[in-house]
């Protein structure tokens, strides 16, 4: 069954510096984190702070989701964390 993304609830995380979102393959339900770098990477000039990240996550979310359908695809776990590299 194919990677959807159902819930488009995020969260940041300021200790790690990430935003977490969630997807779903058929009835299992999986966690995405993307750090602060990759958003960076995604929009260079962004600031930041929770809420420029949080803008930038959202102006990119069909590229983010893209990537994280490429990286569940390599291997099927249930947390996955993605990272400027993955850009």
């Amino acid at each position: 069954m194919a990677l959807n993304f159902p819930n488009q609830a995020r969260s940041y995380d300021t200790t790690r510096q990430r935003v977490r979102f969630w997807a779903h393959d058929s009835a299992l339900e999986i966690s995405f984190f993307v750090e602060a770098a990759a958003l960076m990477k995604m929009d260079p000039g962004s600031d930041n702070g929770e809420a420029a990240l949080l803008q930038v996550f959202d102006d990119g979310l069909k590229r983010i989701h893209e990537v994280a359908t490429a990286v569940y695809s390599r291997g099927r776990g249930f947390t996955y964390t993605l990272t400027a590299s993955d850009f």
